[in-house]
């Protein structure tokens, strides 16, 4: 069994850009079946589905022109105040109560830049590792299309062609995994737009109350960086107080690190239950590992796509190992029918 999954797994890695692909259009289709359901009420299926990714489309047009638009109108501004921000740190630093000399905080400097770099050649390399060659691009787009398209179209068809290569003793069981598991990777993908956009809204209005300036731009940072749970917001909401530290001095930055304090307890404790649910129900401490494995494995990437994937596995196995109460497993006992 073990021999057959280190198989099953060598062969995916072989067809990566195509397990991407069909991967992204899972998550387009999570985002695009409501939507569809709705104008299906009144609408033609395939007209209800070109409707729907149209308004997906707009709607993503829409978020990343607003983030970009900000950022270039107030974007050598940030800049300007982020290096005065790291100016002031670095006079703390050296005559706080850490002293640093010029030749530590110079070394601590060259570390942190190569750091840095290596992130920056990492999520270029990820970027380069992706896209391949531009047959792979090619052929890695067609099957996101058309993946989308019949994901969309005929889903019930798909997965019960699928059902009809396991054996029927195991049948009934790999149907529920594959619905905890849609469960939990379509729940996300439509929770963690909605997370991102309250989380930079909160961050928004907070800034604007302690009077920070570039407020619409550090809140579309803090967007973006929302995409990655728990660790992406408050990394982002860093740049908004060195800002206040340049802008407003070490008080109102203070503030700004409450204001990241309180957002994130918000975000753990009320939204992400409210708004996923069970979708993934994982604990903080389980989140950053697999978004750091992630990291490892994939980069970037790796780092979007770890928690769906790994909220996904965890719902199975609870089911698999009949510690889920509202997927009880059949009245046996657990992998008894493998066996």
């Amino acid at each position: 069994m073990v021999a057959g999954f280190a198989f099953i797994l060598f062969i995916l890695n072989g067809i990566f850009p195509v397990v991407f692909a069909l991967f992204f259009a899972l998550l387009v289709t999570a985002w695009t079946s409501p939507v569809m359901n709705l104008y299906n009420k009144l609408l033609p299926k395939i007209v209800s589905m070109i409707l729907a990714l149209i308004t997906i489309l707009v709607a993503v047009v829409v978020i990343l022109g607003t983030v970009v638009k900000s950022s270039i109108e107030e974007g050598p501004k940030l800049a300007a105040s982020i290096s005065s921000g790291f100016s002031d740190i670095e006079t703390w630093l050296k005559t706080g109560p850490l002293e640093l000399s010029n030749t530590q905080f110079t070394s601590l400097i060259t570390q942190l830049q190569n750091w840095g770099t290596s992130i920056a050649k990492g999520i270029a390399g990820d970027a380069l590792g992706a896209v391949g060659s531009i047959g792979t691009l090619i052929i890695a787009g067609s099957v996101f299309i058309f993946g989308v398209i019949f994901f969309l179209m005929a889903p019930a068809t798909i997965w019960g062609w699928i059902l009809t290569w396991i054996p029927k003793n195991l049948r009934e069981h790999v149907d529920v995994s594959g619905r905890i598991a849609w469960g939990s990777i379509a729940g996300y993908t439509r929770g963690i737009v909605v997370i991102a956009f309250l989380d930079a809204t909160l961050v928004f209005i907070g800034l604007l109350v302690l009077r920070v300036p570039l407020a619409p731009a550090l809140a579309a940072v803090v967007f973006l960086g929302a995409f990655i749970p728990v660790i992406g917001a408050p990394i982002a909401t860093f740049f908004a107080a060195v800002v206040a530290l340049a802008e407003n001095g070490p008080v109102t930055a203070l503030l700004v690190i409450l204001l990241t304090i309180i957002v994130g307890s918000f975000d753990g404790d009320v939204m992400q239950p409210l708004v996923m649910g069970k979708a993934v129900n994982l604990h903080p401490l389980a989140i950053v590992i697999v978004i750091a494995a992630g990291s490892i494995a994939l980069g970037i990437v790796g780092a979007l796509i770890a928690v769906p994937i790994a909220g996904a596995v965890y719902g199975v196995s609870k089911y698999l190992t009949g510690r889920d109460p509202e997927h009880p497993y059949a009245p046996t006992e657990p992998f008894e029918h493998a066996a």
